[in-house]
């Protein structure tokens, strides 16, 4: 999943925590599974990723992205014991600091 969007109060400075800013989500997993005759139940479903994301984002008003990385990557492999690995891309958008640039990104993979 890619481009999730999401608004938090996610951040060090004081602005971060008052104003908020828009974060962007991308979500890899690796998968030991092989589908069965077409149906959903042998494989993982992408489609129980979301929610949990954006309950994480949410209901966590935490310094740093690196630890929102963390819960997310936690609570997307417990969601199934086939999922192996989860790689997680967080972008925060209109930081509140001084120069030029689109974001800033970290990916973290566990």
């Amino acid at each position: 999943m890619q481009n999730m969007q999401f608004h938090s109060h996610i951040g060090v400075m004081a602005e971060e925590k008052k104003v908020g800013q828009n974060l962007q989500v991308d979500l890899e997993t690796a998968v030991n599974a092989t589908p069965i005759d077409d149906h959903l139940d042998s494989t993982v479903s992408y489609g129980t990723f979301y929610p949990v994301v954006k309950k994480i984002i949410s209901e966590n008003h935490v310094n740093l992205i690196e630890t929102l990385a963390q819960k997310i990557i936690v609570a997307i492999k417990n969601l199934d014991s086939r999922i192996e690995t989860v790689t997680i891309r967080i972008r925060k958008l209109n930081l509140p600091v001084d120069g030029i640039f689109n974001n800033v990104e970290i990916e973290m993979k566990q």
